[in-house]
């Protein structure tokens, strides 16, 4: 699949990672380099296992880039709880994030089970 840009799924966790970059503002300046990196480098991850997986040889490829994906999201989760856990930030502005990593998740399980069962990218 060449136009990944064009997936929902990607455009969605490519505002993702704005939102994300956001809420990390808000992080302590001694987290710079421990949760805030972390958290940065999984938000990314999502939409760039996406793109990549979408530019594979095969059907089997994109669904184990989808698979990262998830991964990175639900690790992203984890790190977002662990934050309010530390009452760096409320949960209140964490919701937000946490519903739309349950949103990409949806997504990705929904592309992931359309692509194993297409033919459309072998």
């Amino acid at each position: 699949m060449n136009k990944y840009r064009e997936l929902k799924i990607w455009n969605k966790a490519m505002d993702f990672v704005g939102q994300v970059y956001s809420i990390m503002k808000l992080l302590p300046e001694d987290e710079k380099f421990g949760l805030v990196s972390q958290i940065k480098r999984c938000s990314i991850s999502i939409a760039s296992n996406i793109a990549e997986g979408a530019r594979r040889n095969s059907n089997k490829e994109f669904v184990r880039f989808l698979s990262s994906a998830n991964g990175s999201t639900t690790e992203l989760e984890t790190q977002l709880l662990l934050i309010v856990r530390l009452k760096f930030v409320l949960k209140e502005k964490i919701n937000v994030l946490l519903k739309l990593c349950e949103e990409i998740k949806k997504m990705n399980y929904s592309l992931q089970r359309s692509v194993e069962k297409s033919k459309l990218i072998s």
